[in-house]
């Protein structure tokens, strides 16, 4: 539990809502303050003393496995919730569909009935969308399986033929609530992949096809964010979809080559570096569990996780079925698994944020809401900024003069 001057987290905290920061420090309270001291102390009974911290048979196992349980017990309730809305709103426009639209259609309002107009003008043709799905689709079957050998083409096959049905039920759920359920989408490919491959070959396989996955189910449902945007604003969605290839194909060499860059510069991936890269260890654990079984996690973790898995189903219950004065104030069961892994420290940094908007609402209300976002968004880009030049400094191996740190008191 220690301040680190990380402006970007301050920054952030400043710009999420409290209920996410308190759910952070709750998660670090719980993890760090509670379990991970008390499961410390069986060392040398539940695990063996001589294991590397690092190691997936020690305490670390336990930060892993206790976080997934949280994000999947969290992300399995909200897919299933998500799909049920998506259903029910499914199933009762068919039911309408034989109604006169008439009156529907005088009642709209004048303005709306001009966004409509101007922007089905110039729509996209059905049979570009499909060529361009079947071509890339083509190129993604043959380049996947050379770039990872152990997910087979026929797997890639499968993904991108059941890529559409989900990409739109998730981009029809995020219409209506809002939740962009990719990565859930991509968890439950994850599993299917990591048990069909095998031992051998099956959390690398099972890591790609769920970035396969989630990247067509994501990009749909943003795409289809932005069209509504280019409806209300009067865009073209030609023109929407043109500055949409334009931006990815520039994704495609910028992306890489900033992750490249970090990856040199910096030790990513490392638990206790600056750069921890929490979800690529959780993900890779997930892949992990699901080609190994229950054998992968250390002792009375299963226990453990079966508690937390329920935990975040009850607590996610408790919000949507209480009456709001109770269930505004329950934490989110996924926000408390990320100080399981990344440290307290993340969720000081991001309360220290959190406090600050808080003092400055109940000091200016009106100033605060209006110099709130400017603050926050200064505080993140000047040191997203400083990233750049700073990562030149570490590939040219030149060190700072002095040196500040901050430790676990």
């Amino acid at each position: 539990f220690f301040f680190d001057f990380n402006t970007t987290l301050v920054g952030a905290g400043m710009l999420v809502s409290h209920l996410v920061n308190l759910s952070l420090l709750l998660g670090a309270v719980l993890s760090y303050g509670v379990m991970w001291p008390l499961i410390g102390q069986r060392k040398g009974d539940w695990f063996p003393a001589s294991l590397e911290e690092t190691s997936m048979k020690s305490l670390y196992g336990y930060k892993v496995f206790l976080a997934v349980a949280l994000i999947l017990g969290d992300g399995l309730y909200s897919f299933v919730k998500i799909m049920g809305i998506t259903m029910i709103n499914i199933h009762g426009r068919l039911r309408n569909k034989n109604l006169n639209t008439a009156v529907d259609h005088q009642k709209k309002d004048l303005d709306d009935q001009k966004l409509n107009e101007l922007f089905l003008r110039e729509t996209i043709p059905l049979w570009l969308g499909v060529i361009g799905y079947v071509v890339f689709s083509i190129m993604s079957v043959i380049a996947v399986p050379i770039i990872f050998p152990e997910l087979k083409w026929y797997y890639v096959v499968v993904a991108y033929a059941l890529a559409p049905s989900l990409a739109f039920c998730n981009a029809y759920g995020a219409g209506l609530t809002d939740i962009n359920m990719a990565y859930n989408y991509g968890k439950v490919a994850l599993f299917v992949l990591a048990a069909l491959s095998g031992r051998e070959n099956g959390v690398v396989a099972a890591l790609a096809g769920c970035g396969l996955i989630k990247s067509v189910v994501s990009v749909a449902c943003i795409l289809m964010q932005d069209f509504k945007t280019a409806q209300l604003t009067f865009t073209s969605p030609r023109a929407m979809f043109l500055s949409q290839v334009i931006g990815t194909a520039i994704g495609c060499v910028t992306a890489p080559s900033s992750f490249f860059l970090f990856y040199k510069a910096f030790d990513v991936g490392n638990p206790y570096g600056e750069f921890k890269a929490p979800y690529a260890l959780i993900y890779r654990n997930m892949a992990i569990l699901g080609v190994e079984g229950f054998s992968a996690l250390p002792q009375h973790c299963l226990q453990l996780c079966y508690g937390f898995f329920a935990f975040a189903i009850a607590i996610n219950l408790v919000r949507d079925f209480s009456p709001q004065k109770v269930g505004q104030w329950m934490p989110l069961p996924m926000v408390m698994g990320v100080p399981f892994l990344i440290g307290a420290s993340f969720a000081i940094d991001m309360g220290i944020g959190s406090l600050f908007v808080l003092i400055w609402h109940k000091r200016n209300t009106k100033k605060a809401e209006l110099m709130v976002p400017a603050v926050a968004s200064g505080l993140i880009c000047g040191e997203g900024l400083w990233t750049l030049p700073e990562a030149v400094l570490a590939i040219a191996q030149i060190r700072p003069p002095i040196c500040m740190k901050f430790v676990a008191s």
